[in-house]
């Protein structure tokens, strides 16, 4: 028998993962071994020096070109943007995670998740200030799976790192301590459903590996370019994309968003909307540009349909929506279908400017969203967080400063100038004109103006609505918080006002190795 030879393994360029995961692995033996008294500030401090020091780590490999791991992962411009992108947005979310000072002294995560929802126990506990301090390392599984996916050069790698995504978001989003059964309800839906989604995918590996005998994406490209594409492999194909196109929440593969975003707590549901569709949006450029883009008749009619449908079902349901948690969960969708619209700025040569748009795109999309969701949790009532549109009438008068940070989000969700908003939809709908997707770029902007008027719904209601009687309360945020949303306002606002610097690093970084 032959000798079973190790593959080559670069530790270097494998530092984002290896900080990640190894922050998570010591967060698991901190909640075995630490006492509970100091575990919150500890778990706290360990997930961020693993996000920091990936971020850190990204940023040192700026310009490396390399595959590691027998081949398995890519080392590259778009890998190396997108990991550090996530490590910021991840980073980003801890601090939101560790918010204790607008329920005081409690955590927004339940005290103990094994406790029946509204048994006596239950009770007692929520007005307990422990918290399942075991939200960190799951949250660091999941940064690292995202980092994991954006960068998996093999179908196989990138199976796996889809399931080490989303199991630990699964158990996220049901440990909300108040609203705890729509918090379980909105767990069990997202696991089911993501379930499916990881089926597909699978299958859809399977019979690209019976068309091409390779799970490797080069070696998918060396086969479709030598055999050209079979209908085994089209339909493979078109497998994995439901797969994908389930975890960025585009239609019509969206039903589970807006009652997960609405049932998880709204950390993580800020968590989700950034960090994940970033992760999401990775692998489907990875995907489609490096084994498939020599062959975009395969994708390409299924990827300007799935962005039509998205940006039409995102930009009109939400329209409908009274809860402000919905309605953000339909502007997710509409972005993703925004997104797409730069998916399809891959030039007829291979090259185009679509890769570097998207991932401005993501960038900004993932810093805005995260800012208006942190600001969702300053608005409470005695259940918790006000997310009736009603609540927020007036809003301006209680807070002036939520009401205008607010409506500086949603003015760059909407894509208003001098917001990065603005920025990121002018990129990808440059993209997609380059290359003749002209009727696409004029959908998209008759979705971006009805998607406008839910965003401005909500600036009439805080500045020209008299506030109720009864009305919620605007907390004072922590020192976390406070992090947060100054950080996502300026960046919204730099990437808006002055953004060629970060484009700049977006082409020079569009580049995939093979």
């Amino acid at each position: 028998m032959g000798a079973i030879e190790a593959p080559d393994l670069s530790y270097a360029a494998l530092a984002p993962l290896l900080f990640v995961f190894g922050a998570a692995a010591v967060g698991v033996l901190v909640e075995a071994f630490a006492p509970r008294a100091v575990r919150h500030p500890v778990q706290v401090a360990i997930a961020l020096v693993g996000t920091i020091g990936a971020l850190v780590a990204t940023v040192l490999l700026a310009g490396t070109q390399d595959v590691t791991a027998a081949g398995a992962l890519a080392v590259d411009g778009p890998a190396l943007f997108l990991q550090g992108t996530i490590a910021v947005l991840g980073a980003l979310s801890v601090l939101l995670f560790s918010e204790r000072a607008l329920d005081p002294a409690r955590s927004a995560f339940v005290a103990a998740a094994a406790v029946p929802a509204g048994s006596v126990r239950d009770r007692e506990l929520a007005t307990s200030e422990r918290v399942q301090t075991e939200v960190y390392p799951l949250a660091t599984f999941a940064i690292g799976g995202m980092m994991l996916f954006t960068a998996a050069n093999d179908l196989l790698i990138m199976f796996v790192a889809l399931e080490v995504l989303s199991l630990p978001l699964y158990l996220l989003c049901g440990l909300a301590r108040r609203r705890r059964l729509l918090s379980q309800e909105a767990a069990v839906k997202y696991f089911l459903l993501g379930a499916f989604a990881s089926a597909f995918f699978l299958y859809g590996l399977a019979l690209v590996y019976g068309a091409t005998g390779s799970v490797r994406l080069s070696d998918i490209r060396v086969a479709v370019v030598t055999e050209g594409g079979s209908a085994l492999m089209v339909l493979g194909l078109g497998l994995l994309v439901v797969g994908l196109m389930f975890k960025a929440s585009v239609a019509p593969f969206h039903s589970w968003t807006p009652d997960v975003y609405q049932g998880a707590p709204t950390a993580v549901t800020a968590f989700m909307a950034a960090a994940t569709k970033v992760a999401a949006f990775g692998a489907v450029l990875r995907l489609l540009y490096v084994a498939f883009g020599t062959a975009d008749w395969t994708w390409r009619p299924l990827v300007y349909a799935l962005a039509i449908a998205s940006m039409v079902v995102g930009a009109v349901l939400g329209l409908t929506q009274t809860d402000v948690k919905r309605m953000l969960a339909y502007s997710s969708i509409a972005h993703a279908g925004f997104l797409l619209t730069g998916v399809i700025g891959l030039g007829p040569d291979g090259t185009g400017y679509g890769l570097a748009a998207t991932m401005f795109y993501l960038l900004a999309y993932g810093l805005t969203t995260l800012g208006a969701f942190g600001l969702l949790t300053l608005v409470r009532d005695g259940d918790g967080e006000a997310t009736h549109l009603s609540q927020w009438a007036g809003l301006a008068q209680r807070s002036p400063l939520v009401a205008a940070l607010m409506t500086f989000f949603l003015l760059a969700l909407a894509g208003i100038p001098l917001t990065s908003g603005f920025t990121g939809k002018f990129a990808v709908f440059r993209a997609a004109i380059e290359v003749g997707a002209w009727p696409l770029v004029v959908t998209a902007l008759v979705a971006s103006a009805i998607a406008a008027f839910f965003y401005l719904r909500v600036v009439v209601l805080m500045y020209f609505s008299d506030p109720a009687p009864d009305g919620p309360t605007v907390g004072v945020p922590g020192l976390p918080t406070t992090i947060v949303l100054a950080i996502t306002a300026a960046a919204t606002l730099v990437l808006g006002v002055l953004p060629g610097s970060v484009l700049d690093l977006a082409e020079s970084a569009a580049v995939f190795v093979g």
